[in-house]
């Protein structure tokens, strides 16, 4: 018992389900992070290509799981002006970050990997919560017949 008396023990429940809010947060800050791996994996120049499970049938017609390499398409792109654009997706919704502003302007694309660390960062405090809720009302709302 005196090794439990070292430990900080508190009463708590473990929520049955998050609130929408925290899972479109989460979801967003997972996409933003493959971001910011797929700019550092450009600038030092290798492929940046995450693994995921897929089901697919072999050559005897069973369902198999296996670990495939994904294709993560760049948030970015280069201007008129050359100079480097990074718009923000909420599933196939661009946010609008400001009022009428889709896109961060940014120096060069070894400064984007501190733009996606700021907004990382924006998405952990919560400032793009109602960005991402209109999004997913278009999105839901695309559904609709």
């Amino acid at each position: 018992m005196a090794t439990l008396n070292a430990l900080k023990l508190t009463t708590a429940r473990k929520p049955r389900a998050l609130p929408d809010a925290v899972k479109r947060r989460n979801k967003l800050i997972l996409k933003l992070t493959e971001q910011r791996e797929l700019a550092l994996a450009q600038i030092e120049g290798r492929t940046y290509a995450p693994k995921r499970l897929r089901s697919v049938q072999d050559s005897d017609g069973n369902r198999v799981v296996r670990e495939q390499a994904v294709r993560i398409k760049p948030w970015w792109w280069t201007g008129e002006k050359n100079e480097t654009l990074l718009a923000v997706f909420y599933g196939s919704k661009t946010l609008e970050l400001a009022k009428g502003k889709t896109a961060v302007e940014v120096a060069n694309s070894k400064e984007l990997v501190n733009v996606l660390d700021v907004l990382i960062g924006a998405a952990q405090n919560g400032e793009l919560d109602a960005q991402m809720d209109a999004a997913s009302t278009k999105l839901r709302d695309g559904f609709k017949k």
